[in-house]
């Protein structure tokens, strides 16, 4: 499972961020972070887009729940790391990421 939780990790990173490279060549906001207004706006600019960024919302702060307490439960180090890089570049790539790393964790004696 970790090459493919790897593999899913690089595959989650890539799709979304096509998308965030395109809009950030096109309106200069790079990585969505240089213009929040704008972000925001989008994000909620109408009831289909808004109704699509409130479950991704809603399911990265589950995730930061659920890794929290399955960090301490298999003891894996600086899980903030992993929250900054899902808060970077998404939960695409931020849920494959921790899996491949409590994975790995779980075969280290």
């Amino acid at each position: 499972m970790k090459k493919t939780y790897l593999s899913l990790t690089i595959i989650g990173t890539i799709l979304p961020n096509i998308f965030v490279t395109m809009e950030g060549i096109e309106s200069g906001n790079y990585l969505l972070y240089t213009n929040p207004i704008d972000t925001f706006n989008g994000m909620f600019a109408n009831n289909i887009s808004s109704a699509f960024v409130t479950d991704l919302l809603f399911i990265v702060m589950l995730f930061l729940v659920w890794s929290y307490s399955e960090a301490k439960r298999n003891n894996i180090k600086n899980i903030a790391l992993i929250w900054i890089y899902t808060f970077a570049f998404g939960i695409a790539g931020g849920l494959p990421l921790f899996l491949y790393i409590r994975e790995t964790n779980k075969n280290t004696p």
